[in-house]
């Protein structure tokens, strides 16, 4: 399994970022995937899943600014984060998942993460 997130960045707040995570050395399209974040001095948050067949999960801090999608043909998953704030400032990892992708728990293999910094 291999893992690699981009799209990280510096943004204001109110801006928006679109994550992604390109997926290699499994089927992708079979495995439920998610999104999870490290904000600084804080343990690691879960963010959001999403099922092999497109059903989405989101933590409440995120529910209605950031929206989890997959790409099965790209083996890619995005996350689009509008609306950011400052509290959103960690770094986000994807993971691969047990079904369903709905706690840190239930996430297996991981990426190295990619560093998210809102701020004006």
């Amino acid at each position: 399994v291999h893992l690699v997130e981009s799209g990280g960045g510096l943004v204001q707040p109110g801006g928006s970022l679109r994550l992604s995570c390109a997926a290699s050395g499994f089927t992708f399209s079979t495995y439920a995937m998610g999104w999870a974040r490290q904000i600084p001095g804080q343990g690691l948050e879960w963010v959001s899943g999403i099922t092999s067949d497109g059903d989405t999960y989101y933590a409440d801090s995120v529910k209605g600014r950031f929206t989890i999608s997959r790409d099965n043909a790209e083996n890619t998953v995005y996350l689009q984060m509008n609306s950011l704030k400052p509290e959103d400032t960690a770094v986000y990892a994807c993971a691969t998942s047990d079904y369903p992708p709905l706690t840190l728990a239930d996430f297996r293999s991981w990426g190295q993460g990619t560093q998210v910094t809102v701020s004006s």
